[in-house]
C-alpha cells in the first residue's frame, strides 16, 4: 500500500506540474512580446531583415511546441512589392526666354514614391490646388484644357486657415491628399503633376520638400508626380506676369479658381525613374494534427511598420523604429503561447493550424495569400480565430468581432467567457473588420476577432513592450484556448453566416464615410490593373448588380480604374441614388453592370 500510495501521489504531482508548466505564463508571454518588439527587429517592416528574424523566431517556437510543418516547411512564401526607391536617372530642367535651368534632386525637386515613371516634357498649366469638389461647388479644372500638359498645383486646399470655410478650415479634407491631386490630374488627361508648397498659407514654414517614401498612395499612380520648391516655380509665374502668392490669396478670397496656361516659352524636360523592389516574405505555418481532417485556425499578423514611412501616426518620428508591441507582437506572442498550450494537451478531434501572417499592415497580404493558396483544404476549416492587438485590456474589457459569422459562436462564447476575468463586448461593430479574419470570412470561413482596443500609441514609436498588460493578456489567451478547444473537439461545426450590413441612417444622413456606397471589399493583393474584389457585401449595391468576389473592376462610370485610389476617388464624387455603369473582368470575360449606388451604412 505505501508504495502504491507513493506512486499515485507522484503521478498526481507530475500531472499537476505538467498542467502548471503548460499554462499561459504571463512572464513568458511578455518575454516573447519584448523580443518581437525589440530594437533588434526594427519594427518588423515588410520585406526587411527584422521581419525575417521574427519569422525565424516564430518558426523556432512552433517547432519547440511540437507543431508540424506542412509540405516540409514552416514557411509559405509570397512576393510583395515594397516601397519604391529613386533610380539613378531622375532629372528636371526647365527653359524659358532662351535659357535653361537644371534642378538638383532632393534639393530642388523630388518625385513622390507613388509617382509613375517616365519622361515628362511639355507646356505648363497652373491648376490652382488641383481640386475638383462638386460638393463644395469648386473646380480648379473648370474650363481648363490640360490634356497632355503638365499641371502645376498647390499643396493643401483653399481657405485652409478659415474655420468657416466649406473646406472645413484647418481640418483638411481628402481633396488635400497628394494621391487625390494625382488621380484628379490623371482623370483630366494631364501628362504629369508638379506640386508646389502653398507658402502664403504657411508663412512660418520652410519651403521643404516632402521626404521621399513617406506619402500615402498607390504603388504606381500611373502619372509622373513631383514636388518642386516654390523658389523655382516663382520664376515661372514671374515670366507669366503673375505672383504665386497673389494667386493663392485670390483663390482663398472667394473660392474662384485662378487657373491659366503659362506662356508657351516655358517648357519642362524631366525624367522620373523609380525602382520598385519585389521582396519575398513569409507566412509562418505550424500544424497540430487531430483525429480528423477538419481543423481550427489560430492566427495573428507579425509584421508592423518598420521605421514608420507613410503609415506612421507620428510623422515627426518617421525614421525611428515603430516597435509594434501591441500591434501586433501581442497577438503573435499569443499564438505562440497557444501553440505551446495545445502542444501539451491530448490529441484534439480536429487539427489546429497556427498561422503568423506577414504583410497585414500593407493590406492583409499574408492572410489573403493564404486563403487564395491554402495549404490545407479550405472547406475543412471549421473556424478562424484572429488575435490582433490583445495586449492592452482596460479593466479586463475585450472586444470580440465576428460572433454573428458562425451559427454556434454566440453559444460557445456565452458558455466560455464567464469562466474568465473578462468583460466581453460583442456589439458586432467588427464582424467584418479590417484585420486578417476578413480574408477568411470572404471565403465563407466563420471567424472570431479578439481585440483590446485602440490607444494613443497606435502606429507610433511609443507602442512599446513595457505598456503590455501581460496578466490580462494571459487570461484572455486562456479564454481563447477554451473557445478553440470547444471548436476543435465538439461534434458539430458552425455554419458560416454572411453578415448583413447594418441599417442605414435617415435618407439625408451621410453615414460614417463621405459619398455613396458601392459595397465591395477590396483584395489588396497586387493585380496588373484594376481593383480585385475579395468579396461583395450581402445586400449591397454591388451584390444587387450581380458583382461578386474575384471580379476585377477595370472601369467605373466611363473612367478607367488602375488601382484602389482611382476607384476611391471616382466613388467619392458620386451621390447615393446615382446609377453608374461599371466593367469588371471575370475569368477571361468582361462583364458590364449597372450599379445603383446606395446610402453608406452606419
Amino acid at each position: 500500500m505505501p508504495s502504491k500510495l507513493r506512486t499515485l501521489t507522484i503521478a498526481v504531482l507530475i500531472a499537476a506540474l505538467g498542467l502548471w508548466a503548460a499554462d499561459i505564463d504571463p512572464d513568458r508571454y511578455l518575454g516573447e512580446v519584448k523580443y518581437l518588439a525589440s530594437p533588434e527587429l526594427k519594427g518588423r517592416g515588410t520585406g526587411t531583415p527584422g521581419l525575417e528574424k521574427a519569422a525565424r523566431y516564430i518558426e523556432k517556437q512552433f517547432r519547440a511546441a511540437g507543431l508540424q510543418p506542412i509540405a516540409g516547411t514552416y514557411f509559405q512564401r509570397f512576393p510583395v512589392t515594397t516601397n519604391a526607391r529613386l533610380g539613378p536617372h531622375n532629372h528636371f530642367e526647365y527653359s524659358g526666354n532662351g535659357r535653361k535651368k537644371a534642378l538638383k534632386l532632393q534639393q530642388d525637386f523630388v518625385p513622390f514614391n507613388f509617382s509613375g515613371s517616365g519622361k515628362l516634357s511639355g507646356r505648363l498649366v497652373f491648376a490652382g490646388y488641383g481640386i475638383t469638389a462638386p460638393e463644395y461647388h469648386y473646380d480648379d479644372y473648370a474650363g481648363l484644357d490640360v490634356k497632355d500638359k503638365i499641371v502645376v498645383v498647390l499643396r493643401h486646399e483653399p481657405q485652409e486657415n478659415d474655420e468657416k470655410s466649406v473646406f472645413a478650415g484647418k481640418l483638411l479634407t481628402e481633396h488635400a491628399q497628394f494621391w487625390s491631386k494625382a488621380v484628379n490630374a490623371k482623370r483630366h488627361g494631364a501628362a504629369g503633376v508638379i506640386l508646389v508648397a502653398d507658402l502664403a498659407n504657411h508663412r512660418s514654414d520652410p519651403d521643404d520638400l516632402e521626404k521621399f517614401g513617406r506619402a500615402a498612395g498607390p504603388i504606381d499612380a500611373g502619372i509622373p508626380f513631383v514636388q518642386v520648391k516654390a523658389a523655382a516655380a516663382d520664376e515661372w509665374f514671374s515670366e507669366a506676369g503673375k505672383s504665386l502668392e497673389k494667386l493663392e490669396a485670390g483663390i482663398d478670397k472667394d473660392l474662384k479658381p485662378q487657373s491659366f496656361a503659362l506662356p508657351d516659352s516655358l517648357q519642362v524636360s524631366a525624367t522620373v525613374e523609380l525602382k520598385r523592389e519585389v521582396r519575398t516574405v513569409r507566412n509562418v505555418v505550424g500544424y497540430l494534427p487531430g483525429q480528423t481532417d477538419e481543423y481550427v485556425i489560430l492566427g495573428a499578423h507579425y509584421d508592423h511598420l518598420g521605421l514608420g514611412d507613410q503609415y506612421s501616426l507620428a510623422p515627426s518620428q518617421v525614421g525611428k523604429p515603430h516597435p509594434g508591441a501591441d500591434d501586433n507582437a501581442s497577438g503573435t506572442a499569443g499564438v505562440i503561447e497557444l501553440a505551446r498550450w495545445f502542444g501539451s494537451q491530448p490529441k484534439p478531434k480536429r487539427g489546429i493550424l497556427f498561422l503568423a501572417f506577414a504583410g497585414e499592415e500593407l493590406g492583409l497580404l499574408g492572410s489573403r495569400y493564404w486563403v487564395d493558396h491554402p495549404e490545407l483544404p479550405l472547406e475543412k476549416a471549421v473556424a478562424m480565430i484572429n488575435l490582433d492587438m490583445i495586449g492592452r485590456l482596460r479593466d479586463g474589457k475585450v472586444y470580440i468581432g465576428g460572433a454573428r459569422t458562425g451559427t454556434t459562436f454566440k453559444a460557445v462564447l456565452e458558455e466560455t467567457l464567464p469562466k474568465h476575468r473578462l468583460k466581453a463586448d460583442l456589439s458586432g461593430g467588427m464582424d467584418v473588420g479590417s484585420s486578417d479574419h476578413a480574408s477568411f470570412t470572404s471565403k465563407q470561413v466563420p471567424a472570431l476577432f479578439f481585440f483590446s482596443g485602440l490607444h494613443s500609441d497606435y502606429h507610433k514609436p511609443s507602442d512599446t513592450w513595457d505598456k503590455i498588460d501581460a496578466p490580462d493578456a494571459a487570461e484572455l489567451l486562456r479564454a481563447v484556448a477554451d473557445i478553440a478547444g470547444r471548436l476543435s473537439n465538439e461534434t458539430g461545426r458552425p455554419e458560416f453566416v454572411k453578415v448583413e450590413p447594418p441599417k442605414t441612417g435617415p435618407a439625408g444622413g451621410g453615414g460614417p464615410g463621405y459619398g455613396a456606397w458601392f459595397g465591395s471589399i477590396p483584395d489588396f493583393g497586387e493585380t496588373p490593373r484594376g481593383v480585385k474584389f475579395a468579396d461583395v457585401t450581402a445586400g449591397s449595391p454591388a451584390a444587387k448588380a450581380g458583382l461578386r468576389g474575384g471580379d476585377i473592376l477595370i472601369e467605373f462610370d466611363g473612367a478607367p480604374v488602375q488601382n484602389l485610389y482611382d476607384f476611391t476617388y471616382a466613388l467619392r464624387a458620386r451621390k447615393p441614388g446615382d446609377e453608374v455603369v461599371v466593367k469588371v473582368l471575370r475569368g477571361g470575360e468582361t462583364i458590364t453592370a449597372k450599379v445603383a449606388l446606395g446610402q453608406r451604412p452606419r
